[in-house]
């Protein structure tokens, strides 16, 4: 029975990285050869200059040889291997190797405090919202390995305002109460506030669920819990955190998954 061996465009690239690797220094013989000629021919060394010649034929030949298997050496198959799921297995492979913490969910690679979604039919990656066309699964994972040893790019008390507006917003849509009296630890469903975040067209693009989720936990673990205005945060659990389609869920950097359904805000003096 023929054995069934799974892809690894690591190994395929470390391949074709040696033949590329000969090619140039084919190459470099080339140059070392055609400067060879150049002098005899400066200082008229006219018996050399055959034998000068013929050297440099003999190493473009080396060369020519070179390329060709580089070319042939590059037959990875990347369409089937972005189908099959091969490139986001590898490279959690290669970050379990590494110790790099990274989880797969909802189509997003989880990689605290970042999320990773493969963007296969552009054979890049978005690293939160920056494209990134270095996908060499050991080159991306120590990608992810320096982001992780830094701080979030997360100002939790701009993101807490925003909240507040949008939680007061989603009061009065639903009849709950005046503009100044909206602050009475009323729960509103989280996926009510994501929907005012997202009303533009195209913005559940820009701003996906996965990262409002990861948003949110940040913000949660970041300990800022009141507004500017001294209002009180809390995100209540319920039994809405059952329901898929309205609960928001994130995989933190331990690997569990944090779900969250409800949005409250309090005044002190609730």
């Amino acid at each position: 029975m023929e054995e069934n061996i799974t892809p690894s465009l690591e190994k395929a690239l470390a391949g074709s990285e040696t033949d590329a690797g000969n090619s140039l220094k084919a190459a470099q013989a080339v140059s070392l050869a055609l400067k060879k000629y150049l002098r005899v021919l400066k200082e008229g060394k006219l018996k050399d200059i055959q034998s000068a010649m013929n050297d440099v034929e003999k190493a473009e030949l080396v060369l020519r040889q070179q390329i060709a298997t580089a070319k042939e050496g590059w037959n990875f198959d990347i369409e089937a291997y972005f189908n099959s799921g091969n490139f986001v297995k590898e490279i959690l492979s290669t970050a379990e190797q590494k110790g790099v913490r990274l989880f797969e969910r909802d189509d997003r690679l989880y990689s605290y405090p970042v999320l990773v979604r493969v963007m296969a039919s552009e054979r890049s990656v978005l690293i939160d919202k920056a494209k990134d066309k270095r996908i060499r699964p050991t080159v991306l994972v120590n990608r992810l390995k320096e982001l992780q040893k830094k701080p979030p790019r997360f100002r939790p008390e701009a993101f807490l305002e925003a909240l507040h507006e949008a939680y007061r917003l989603a009061l009065r849509i639903k009849g709950s109460g005046e503009k100044n009296a909206s602050d009475k630890g009323e729960v509103i469903a989280l996926a009510d506030v994501y929907e005012l975040f997202t009303l533009l067209p195209g913005q559940s693009r820009e701003y996906s669920r996965q990262e409002f989720a990861r948003d949110i936990y940040l913000l949660d673990r970041s300990g800022t819990g009141e507004t500017k205005d001294g209002i009180r945060l809390s995100l209540p659990a319920s039994t809405g955190t059952k329901i898929s389609s309205r609960t928001f869920s994130v995989i933190n950097e331990y690997g569990e998954e944090k779900r969250y359904y409800g949005i409250a805000f309090t005044t002190k003096e609730q």
